[in-house]
């Protein structure tokens, strides 16, 4: 029996871990010899040692069969379809989920910064890259990446990903360029999500920098206990939040889920207690500044209502599910496992059901699957092998 068992779920949050080559194969001239190299130093070993592994599981059923049996315990590279494809399918049909949106994890830091070329190009080479990873089984669903930082190439590099059957877009939860995400140099890009009914997504990291590195001295420096995608530690984990409720902020109070009402977006491992009271907070700051703000009495619905209708989040696991239902809703939440980083665990599902006590199963059915087929559009739902 697969690890979701009798339980239909689908994950709004995994990754794979690149190999070197793996962006410069789809990158064009001029763009392929000035991306960086981020995968050099230590981790160059740690990636050897994995690629060696899978090569000697492809003829070795024992070998094979014990990586099954390490699903949830390796971690990284050295998890089972970390980096290839025939393998993802392999695990995907062992963790037993309907369908996985499928993240990069080092890619987009090989060509972020201020240079837009640069950006661009390897902005289309990492959708070029995801697509083709994610082309073996329709169950995986790749995530494109597309800077707001220029709105013509935004489009442009859109139309290219939604066409390469990129199932969902993610945009850093910042500024786009000097602009907000709400300007009106925009409206053709959140436009083109609307009308083609492709979500946005948010993942963490896509704010910068989380935390002025000025609060880490302290005199007590602590290492990346966990060794994935994103050198999180406590102090970190507090500022998770900023970038994400400030950016999904802008666009509920400038009104761009009421210009375009087929516009639907995700927060991904960003945790999901804090849209208690974020949800709040929206409601008061349009109360306390519409009588000076003209843009807020023109919102045509109440914030939370905007925000149930079209945004979702993934919890953390461990957070309080059930309460968070129970404060603000079951149509905010859904699954992830973060495979196969280790911020998941070793038992995802099983963590959320332990804060789940009292949720009835129409609520709970949303929380595994059911707000999942609801962010990605009624095309998401994928029959489950064997069913």
């Amino acid at each position: 029996m697969s690890y979701a068992g009798t339980l239909v779920c689908a994950d709004a949050d995994s990754h794979l871990m690149e190999v070197p080559g793996w962006l410069e194969r789809f990158a064009e001239p001029g763009v392929r010899e000035r991306l960086r190299d981020v995968l050099g130093g230590p981790v160059a070993g740690v990636v050897a040692e994995a690629r060696r592994r899978a090569e000697a599981r492809v003829a070795d059923a024992e070998a094979r069969r014990e990586a099954e049996e390490r699903l949830l315990r390796d971690k990284g590279w050295s998890a089972l379809g970390a980096f290839d494809p025939t393998e993802r399918v392999l695990a995907l049909d062992q963790l037993g989920f309907e369908a996985q949106l499928v993240f990069s994890t080092f890619a987009t830091s090989a060509f972020l910064g201020r240079d837009l070329d640069l950006l661009y190009g390897g902005a289309r080479a990492h959708n070029r890259a995801m697509a083709e990873f994610c082309a073996v089984d329709r169950r995986l669903r790749p995530v494109a990446y597309v800077p707001l930082a220029d709105p013509v190439r935004a489009v442009s590099l859109a139309e290219e990903a939604i066409g390469l059957g990129c199932a969902a877009v993610m945009v850093p939860s910042r500024p786009a360029g000097d602009r907000s995400p709400s300007h009106p140099a925009l409206e053709g890009f959140w436009g083109l999500l609307a009308d083609a009914g492709v979500p946005f997504v948010l993942h963490v990291g896509g704010g910068g920098r989380l935390l002025d590195p000025r609060f880490h001295e302290n005199g007590m420096p602590v290492p990346d206990h966990l060794g994935g995608g994103e050198n999180v530690r406590s102090k970190d984990f507090l500022a998770i939040p900023h970038s994400p409720e400030v950016f999904l902020g802008v666009l509920v109070l400038d009104g761009v889920f009421d210009r375009f009402p087929g516009l639907r977006g995700g927060c991904m491992e960003q945790g999901a207690g804090w849209v208690v009271t974020w949800l709040q907070r929206l409601e008061y700051a349009v109360d306390s500044f519409s009588r000076t703000e003209e843009p807020l009495r023109r919102l045509a619905r109440r914030p939370t209502e905007i925000v149930r209708e079209h945004l979702k989040f993934t919890p953390f696991p461990g957070e309080p599910v059930g309460w968070m239902i129970e404060q603000a809703g079951a149509e905010l939440f859904l699954f992830s496992s973060d495979f196969p980083h280790p911020e998941g665990g070793r038992d995802p599902i099983g963590k959320f059901l332990a804060t789940m006590e009292g949720v009835g199963p129409e609520a709970r059915e949303r929380f595994f699957v059911g707000n999942f087929r609801e962010l990605l559009g009624e095309g998401a739902r994928v029959a489950r092998p064997g069913a």
